[in-house]
C-alpha cells in the first residue's frame, strides 16, 4: 500500500488570529512530486508550516495524516522522526556548530526515535563515509561539511545546505519552501538537479515556487494552484509552464470568490503594515 501525506479541509490562521488557510486538501504519495504555485501572500508557505508545526500558526479545522496517523498530534521534532521535512525559505543561521556535528546529530534522532539523550550517534566512520557520498553525489565542496550552518552563507549555499540535509536526513516526504527564492538561474539549475538526484520515487516532495525553473529536472505529477487560501486548480506539469508565461490573470476570473479572498488577504496585510 502506497504512503500518503494526506490533508483534509485545513484551516489555518496566524496566532493573532488572521486565517490564512480555507480549506485546503492535498493528497501526496510516497514517490510523487507535486508543484504548488499562486501568487504572493496566498497561503503558500503557511500551508508548509502547518504540515511542519510551526508555533507561529494555529490549525483551527481540518487533518494532516501521514499514513492514516494523525500528523497534528504531534510536536514537530516527532513530525520530523515520523518522516516530514521542511526546507525553509530563509533558514536560520547557527554560528559555533558546524555543518557535519549538526548533520551527525539530526541524522541519529531521525532515524533512531527512540533514541534516549546521551545514547551513541551515529558511528563517525559510517557518518562520514555516507556524508561524503551525499556531498560528491551533489557536487558540493568537503570543506562546505566544516563551516557553520548557514553562518556566512550565500542563498545558494544556504539553499544547497538545505538540501544536502534532505539528503542525509532521507524523509518520507519533503516541503521545499521556494528553494529557488532569491537564486539566479544558474544556481536554481543547480538545485533543481540536486533535488531531482536525491528524490526519486522513495520521497514524495512538495515544490512551494513561484517559478517552473526549480521543476526543469523535477517534472511534476501534479501542479496544484492556491488562490485566496484555497487549492482552486489542480494539473500536470503544463499547468506550472502556463502560470510561469501567463501569471494568475486566468485562474482569478475562473475563480472569483478566491480571487476576492486574496484581495481582502491583501488589504488586511497592507493595514497591518502602515
Amino acid at each position: 500500500m502506497a504512503e500518503i501525506l494526506k490533508i483534509v479541509d485545513l484551516h489555518v490562521a496566524t496566532t493573532d488570529g488572521k486565517e490564512i488557510l480555507r480549506g485546503v486538501n492535498l493528497e501526496i504519495k510516497r514517490g510523487e512530486v507535486h508543484a504548488l504555485m499562486g501568487p504572493n501572500g496566498s497561503g503558500k508557505s503557511t500551508l508548509g508550516y502547518a504540515i511542519m508545526g510551526h508555533p507561529g500558526y494555529e490549525v483551527t479545522k481540518g487533518t494532516i495524516t501521514l499514513n492514516g496517523l494523525d500528523v497534528l498530534s504531534m510536536d514537530p521534532s516527532q513530525r520530523a522522526r515520523a518522516g516530514i521535512f521542511l526546507a525553509f525559505q530563509r533558514p536560520m543561521s547557527i554560528p559555533g556548530v558546524k555543518m557535519a556535528d549538526f548533520l551527525r546529530h539530526a541524522a541519529t534522532n531521525v532515524r533512531r526515535p527512540d533514541r534516549k539523550e546521551g545514547e551513541d550517534l551515529i558511528p563517525m566512520r559510517e557518518f562520514r563515509k555516507e556524508l561524503n557520498e551525499k556531498m560528491v553525489q551533489l557536487r558540493m565542496d568537503k570543506e562546505f561539511a566544516r563551516r557553520y550552518v548557514n553562518d556566512g552563507f550565500s542563498g545558494g549555499e544556504m539553499k544547497r545546505a538545505e538540501i544536502l540535509q534532505l539528503a542525509m536526513l532521507r524523509p518520507k516526504f519533503a516541503i521545499l519552501d521556494e528553494t529557488d527564492s532569491g537564486l539566479d538561474v544558474d544556481a536554481v539549475r543547480v538545485a533543481s538537479q540536486s533535488i531531482a538526484d536525491i528524490g526519486g520515487k522513495e520521497m514524495g516532495i512538495l515544490i512551494i515556487t513561484h517559478h517552473e525553473h526549480l521543476l526543469e529536472h523535477n517534472r511534476p505529477d501534479f501542479t496544484h494552484v492556491i488562490l485566496g487560501g484555497r487549492i482552486v486548480e489542480t494539473g500536470g506539469p503544463e499547468l506550472a509552464v502556463e502560470l510561469h508565461k501567463q501569471g494568475y490573470d486566468r485562474i482569478r476570473a475562473a475563480h472569483p470568490m478566491a480571487a476576492a479572498a486574496e484581495a481582502a488577504m491583501q488589504d488586511r496585510e497592507a493595514v497591518a503594515t502602515h
